[in-house]
């Protein structure tokens, strides 16, 4: 396939970005099965969300300053760019995007606002059960506080809706379009057309 002769391995996710990825994963699925089954003293689901804040905080910084790949302003791009590529994104082959293609991008940043909502949310909830108060539920009113807990329980439901449909897009990618998106967040190279830039 011509495809395969228009393409070329390329070294695209840097060690720390990587490392973000799984680290976020894994206190993410931690923190919610903790919130949804842990013990009814929240403190190891509070060091989740503690682990999960210092990692949105560290992707936010890189999306400035990190290597190419990792910048916000390398993936985000307008509608134009997001419409033209929903219009082959059901075609039963490989993008070969070189990074997060525009609807990646936009999943990406859903994924950082909601888990940077539940994090605040989590901060400033007061249940009134005198045992698993966040540690700035006192700098917002009683209201707000014990509102919050409501928030915080809808944005566990939104972040599982949207951990399932990154793993759904991911088989989908594998199975339907022949493409791996996996190893290249473990090894950090992927394959990409060959004329894409570095």
């Amino acid at each position: 396939m011509s495809d395969e002769r228009q393409t070329r391995t390329v070294r695209l996710w840097d060690p720390l970005l990587r490392m973000f990825h799984w680290l976020l994963a894994f206190f993410v699925i931690a923190g919610w099965l903790l919130g949804k089954f842990g013990p009814n003293q929240m403190t190891l689901h509070f060091w989740c969300g503690y682990v999960v804040a210092g990692l949105l905080i560290f992707r936010l910084v890189w999306g400035f300053i990190g290597p190419r790949h990792a910048r916000f302003s390398h993936f985000l791009r307008g509608p134009t760019h997001v419409a033209g590529y929903a219009r082959h994104m059901f075609l039963r082959e490989p993008s070969y995007w070189p990074g997060h293609n525009p609807l990646g991008a936009l999943s990406v940043i859903a994924m950082l606002a909601a888990l940077a909502a539940q994090v605040t949310t989590g901060l400033i909830s007061d249940p009134e059960d005198y045992i698993n108060v966040g540690p700035l539920a006192s700098a917002v009113g009683s209201d707000i506080a014990t509102e919050a807990v409501d928030w915080h329980e809808f944005g566990a439901n939104l972040v599982l809706i949207l951990v399932v449909l990154h793993v759904a897009i991911i088989l989908f990618y594998r199975f339907w379009k022949r493409e791996d998106l996996v190893t290249p967040m473990i090894t950090g190279q992927k394959e990409v057309r060959e004329d894409a830039g570095n």
